[in-house]
């Protein structure tokens, strides 16, 4: 694990952001009268852009998924954006990765205004030179368009860099890219799920990860 550079996915990856994006999902739903009560059923938004997750799952035109989208944003930005809350032992991991030299970026498809304010407010903004998200209009939502921006904005060298994250989103998007990729299985996205991208490495759990780093 002699990587310089650490991308990290957000949601699964550093936190778990279950409540605030599946009440908030729930929300904008109800706002277009479709009603699902039952919060589990929402994971799946959970890591993929939400516009396309809108639309697949729903079978919205893109402009509907587009009020959906608003509609989550107007719950998220002021209440969900704080149903939040960072795995047990992600501190320990940044702090170690910090204490060995390494340069750490955060990854996510997530508008990097809410990715900022999120870091801010649980505190784990300082362990990252940049955070690196999507735009409020859907640029960047791909991993493999917002890794490769991050790689030419850092000027980064691919065989000194790894990406960590929790669904095959990021797994494609260090691929493409020509990344070593890391999958970890304590998040949103299952074993198989991961396993099937053929990850460089897979860990099962936020320790075995932390373990790996020394």
């Amino acid at each position: 694990m002699n990587y310089r550079n650490i991308l990290f996915d957000l949601d699964g990856t550093l936190t778990d952001p279950r409540e605030g994006i599946t009440r908030s999902v729930q929300y904008a739903l109800a706002k277009l009268d479709i009603h699902e009560p039952d919060l589990a059923s929402l994971e799946h938004f959970i890591g993929p852009p939400l516009l396309q997750c809108f639309m697949q799952t729903y079978h919205l035109s893109e402009a509907r998924a587009w009020e959906a989208v608003n509609h989550y944003r107007d719950r998220f930005k002021v209440t969900g954006l704080y149903e939040n809350r960072v795995f047990d032992g992600v501190e320990t991991l940044l702090a170690r990765l910090g204490e060995q030299g390494r340069t750490l970026y955060i990854a996510t498809s997530k508008p990097t205004v809410f990715a900022r304010e999120i870091a801010r407010h649980f505190g784990f903004d300082r362990h990252f030179r940049r955070i690196y998200g999507s735009e409020l209009d859907g640029t960047r939502t791909n991993k493999v368009d917002l890794i490769a921006h991050l790689l030419e904005e850092e000027g980064l060298a691919t065989e000194d860099t790894l990406m960590i994250g929790d669904r095959k989103h990021d797994l494609i998007g260090a691929s493409r890219n020509g990344l070593h990729g890391a999958g970890v299985g304590y998040g949103f996205g299952s074993r198989e799920e991961l396993l099937d991208e053929s990850p460089d490495y897979y860990f099962a759990s936020l320790d075995e990860l932390t373990r790996a780093f020394g």
